[in-house]
């Protein structure tokens, strides 16, 4: 029974997915205008709360490391090292997205839900409207396009934050920071950080949009769905983190 119920739900949610994202669009305007609109509610709503993680993922990890490196021979520099790499690699990707399923994925959910319980959408497939390809492919594609903007602005404002926990709190000099931050770079890692960016915005945007979009009953089914969203986003983007880290690292 288990087995059968997740293969009907994921064959409607491939199937959600072609619809949403393999139609040719009624009009390239509307579709447009829908994009740039959550764009901006998903970049510009979420630019504060990332910034305010951001900051205190990177001094955590300063503090941390720090505390872990007191007494040995390691050179303190390598704090800036750690909390470059690790938040680039690791942290600035997947606190972010964790944090914008919990924002972004649940307001997905009940917008499109809201909708299917108000019979909004009924109404558009009555005058022809493909519905799955309006409510969800401009925001499958805002993600996209946002969301890894976001990352990379929180993996900036986290080597800033481990720079703040660590030079004005007294754990060592600027020199210090600074050389650490430069010191072994290796490029590949931020193409890392742009994929982990885009498959978790892809997971926490559609799966977010399938709750909705099939959500049925009332106001209880619809707080069910965005719990639904926030949980099943979360646990697709650890899995998808950990796949990602196999094949690329």
């Amino acid at each position: 029974m288990i087995v059968t119920n997740f293969l009907r739900e994921l064959g409607k949610y491939f199937i959600m997915l072609g619809n949403a994202l393999f139609s040719r669009p009624e009009k390239f305007s509307m579709y447009y205008r829908e994009t740039m609109r959550q764009m901006t509610d998903i970049g510009v709503g979420s630019l504060v709360i990332v910034c305010v993680i951001a900051v205190f993922i990177g001094a955590v990890t300063a503090v941390q490391f720090a505390y872990q490196l007191e007494g040995n021979l390691v050179p303190m520099y390598y704090i800036g090292y750690i909390v470059r790499d690790s938040t680039i690699i690791e942290l600035a990707p997947t606190i972010t997205c964790l944090v914008l399923a919990g924002k972004v994925g649940s307001n997905i959910a009940a917008e499109i839900g809201g909708m299917r319980q108000k019979e909004h959408i009924d109404a558009m497939e009555i005058m022809g409207v493909n519905t799955a390809g309006y409510l969800i492919m401009p925001k499958v594609v805002a993600a996209l396009m946002v969301i890894p903007m976001l990352v990379a602005l929180a993996a900036f404002v986290s080597v800033i934050g481990g720079y703040l926990a660590a030079v004005p709190g007294g754990l060592m000099n600027q020199a210090e920071y600074v050389q650490g931050v430069r010191s072994f770079f290796v490029e590949r890692n931020i193409t890392i950080m742009f994929i982990k960016a885009a498959v978790f915005a892809f997971i926490l945007t559609s799966v977010s949009a399938y709750q909705g979009y099939y959500v049925q009953g009332g106001s209880i089914e619809l707080g069910k769905a965005s719990t639904n969203a926030v949980v099943f986003s979360d646990i697709l983007i650890l899995l998808a983190d950990y796949l990602i880290a196999v094949v690329l690292t």
